[in-house]
């Protein structure tokens, strides 16, 4: 398997990456490695509106083999087979998202960069390869997603104080949002009293959570 390109995200850290992809607005800027940055290799790219993005798990590479694992949105407890899940523990660190494409950019010293919404990947993911989303094969809208779709569309109300909102841009604010209502704690967590960190881009994001309301309280 040959890494063709990584992906740079504001995630710089596990806590807080998106479930699945296309859950946020968070940005990514795809750049290739050298040998392929030939703009041959891209033509025709701007006529889709979204990709499919096939990359390595890189911070869950392990050698032993487990046929079951603890999804989190089923509060950590409860086994399922590694194969009914999209967890990174697998046999191949390999995994798979759906991102919007947004620009397509030549950068000085970088050649053609993809800059993308959607992502749920780690900055500096290694990618393996890049496929057109195609509609009318690929999105199947009366298909059954087993105990993922019970926890579909379950979101918190997200609360920025005054005094907080103020130092994020509205750009950042609208990224924030979302990742923030898919409640980014583990599922087996819900002390009320528990301030939590995130980190996105530049800037570390403090939070509790009390029912279903979350609270930002906190910014640095």
């Amino acid at each position: 398997m040959k890494i063709i390109a990584k992906i740079h995200t504001g995630f710089k850290e596990k806590f807080g990456i998106p479930r699945q992809s296309a859950l946020s607005s968070a940005r990514g800027k795809i750049v290739f490695e050298k040998p392929y940055r030939n703009p041959d290799a891209l033509r025709g790219i701007e006529g889709y509106s979204h990709l499919w993005i096939i990359w390595q798990f890189s911070e869950a590479i392990r050698e032993d083999f487990t046929p079951t694992v603890r999804p989190p949105r089923l509060g950590g407890n409860k086994k399922v087979g590694v194969f009914a899940t999209r967890s990174p523990f697998r046999p191949n660190p390999i995994g798979l998202s759906s991102v919007k494409l947004t620009e397509i950019k030549e950068e000085a010293g970088l050649g053609t960069v993809l800059y993308v919404e959607g992502a749920d990947m780690p900055d500096g993911t290694p990618i393996y390869d890049i496929k057109p989303y195609i509609a009318y094969t690929d999105s199947h809208p009366d298909a059954i997603s087993g105990f993922a779709e019970k926890e579909y569309g379950k979101k918190l109300s997200v609360t920025f104080s005054e005094d907080i909102a103020i130092r994020l841009s509205e750009e950042e604010i609208n990224e924030l949002l979302p990742l923030l209502e898919e409640d980014p704690r583990p599922s087996y967590q819900a002390d009320s009293t528990r301030e939590y960190g995130m980190i996105y881009g530049n800037k570390e994001i403090f939070f509790k959570v009390d029912g279903n309301e979350l609270f930002v309280v906190g910014i640095k």
